[in-house]
C-alpha cells in the first residue's frame, strides 16, 4: 500500500533517547498525517558525507517503520545508531526539535494479514519497530500474537515494557549477552498448523527463519518478513564492477552501495526497497573474477544465492582480496542501442 510519492516536508517535534543506541523522533507533518496500517514505514531523505574530499554530500533515502498509530497527527519513529555508519544513522542521530525533514509515504510492503490466524511474531533488536503495531492490533482483535525479541542486551529492549503491558508473559525476551537465543525450529514446531510468522531484523535472523519454516515443511505464503538490516558476512570492503556492455569499469567503495555508483555513473537500474527485499534491482552476474558475491538479500533463496548468477544491486558485495565482477544490467544506453 503506497500513499504518497511526493516529498512533503515535516519538522521535528520531539526527540526522546530509548535506550543507549536507539532514539525516538516524532515528526509533524505540515500537511497532515493520512491513515495507515500497521507494519507501514515513512521514507526519509538524509544526507551523507561526501563520497570524496571536496565533494558535495550527498542525499539519500532510509525507511523507518511508524510505532505509534494513526491519530494524533503525528508520525513516530525509532531510530537505531549503528557504527560502523554509512551515513544515515549518524546524520538521524545529530537531529534537534525544529529541524525539518523531507519524507514520503507512509507505505506498507509488510502488512499484516486481515484473516484470523494465530500468530508469531519475531524481533530481532530494531526490528520490532514493525512489530509493535502489529501486536496492537492483533491484541485488539482479540487474538494477541507470541512476539519473540532478541536484541544484544537487556537495555536493548525499547518498548519492552509496553508490549509486556500488552502481552503478558507472550512477549518473551532474549538478550544475547546472556548467551540467550531464539529456537526458531522448536517454536516453529509448536505453531498450529494454520499459523502464520512474521519476522523483521538483521539478515541472519531472517535467513534463520525461512531455513526453520521451509525446514518445518510450512506453506511459504504463511511467512512475511522485513529487514533492517544488510550486514553481510563479511565486512563491507571495496570492490571493482565492470560492465561490459556500458563500457565501464567503477569502484565501489565500503560506504556506498553497488546501486548508488552505478547510478551516480548514469547506469539506470530500477530499485525500490533499497533493503534486498523487493528484488526489482537484481542484476546479472556475468562472472566473478576475483573474490566472492556476499549476498545481503532476502530476496533470493539459498539455492540462488549459492549459484550467484544474479546479486541486489542495493545491498549486494564482492568481498575477498581483489574483488572484482562483471555485471549486465536492463538499461541500453542510446549510443550503444544505435
Amino acid at each position: 500500500m503506497r500513499q504518497s510519492t511526493e516529498w512533503a516536508p515535516a519538522r521535528v517535534h520531539h526527540v526522546a533517547d530509548l535506550s543507549p543506541t536507539v532514539r525516538e523522533i516524532t515528526l509533524r507533518p505540515e500537511h497532515g498525517t493520512p491513515a495507515w496500517q500497521p507494519g507501514s514505514h515513512l521514507r526519509v531523505q538524509v544526507r551523507l558525507p561526501a563520497a570524496e574530499a571536496g565533494a558535495p554530500e550527498r542525499l539519500d533515502t532510509r525507511h523507518y517503520s511508524l510505532v505509534n498509530m494513526p491519530g494524533e497527527g503525528l508520525w513516530r519513529i525509532a531510530v537505531k545508531r549503528t557504527e560502523p555508519s554509512r551515513g544515515g544513522s549518524r546524520f538521524m542521530a545529530a537531529l534537534q526539535v525544529g529541524d525539518v525533514l523531507l519524507v514520503q509515504g507512509p507505505d506498507n510492503h509488510f502488512a499484516l494479514p486481515a484473516g484470523p490466524a494465530p500468530t508469531l511474531l519475531v524481533a530481532g533488536g530494531i526490528g520490532i519497530t514493525p512489530l509493535l503495531g502489529m501486536a496492537r492490533a492483533l491484541a485488539e482483535r482479540g487474538e494477541p500474537p507470541r512476539l519473540l525479541y532478541a536484541a544484544r542486551t537487556a537495555a536493548e529492549f525499547v518498548y519492552a515494557d509496553e508490549l509486556r503491558a500488552l502481552l503478558g508473559d507472550r512477549l518473551v525476551t532474549h538478550a544475547s549477552d546472556q548467551r540467550q537465543r531464539i529456537d526458531l525450529a522448536r517454536e516453529i514446531t509448536q505453531l498450529p498448523p494454520h499459523a502464520q510468522l512474521l519476522v523483521c531484523g538483521p539478515l541472519p535472523l531472517m535467513q534463520a527463519a525461512q531455513q526453520a519454516w521451509a525446514a518445518a515443511g510450512r506453506p511459504p505464503e504463511a511467512l512475511r518478513f522485513e529487514t533492517f538490516g544488510a550486514s553481510g558476512e563479511r565486512p563491507a570492503q571495496a570492490f571493482r564492477v565492470k560492465l561490459p556492455r556500458h563500457r565501464l569499469e567503477l569502484d565501489v567503495p565500503p560506504q556506498l552501495s553497488l546501486l548508488q555508483v552505478l547510478q551516480d555513473h548514469g547506469v539506470e537500474v530500477l530499485s525500490d526497497c533499497r533493503r534486498g527485499e523487493c528484488g526489482l534491482c537484481a542484476l546479472d552476474v556475468l562472472a566473478v573474477e576475483a573474490g566472492q558475491i556476499d549476498h545481503r538479500d532476502v530476496f533470493f533463496d539459498a539455492e540462488q544465492r549459492r549459484a550467484g548468477r544474479q546479486l541486489c544491486a542495493c545491498v549486494s558485495r564482492v568481498a575477498g582480496e581483489g574483488a572484482t565482477v562483471v555485471i549486465d544490467s536492463a538499461w541500453r544506453p542510446d549510443t550503444l542501442a544505435a
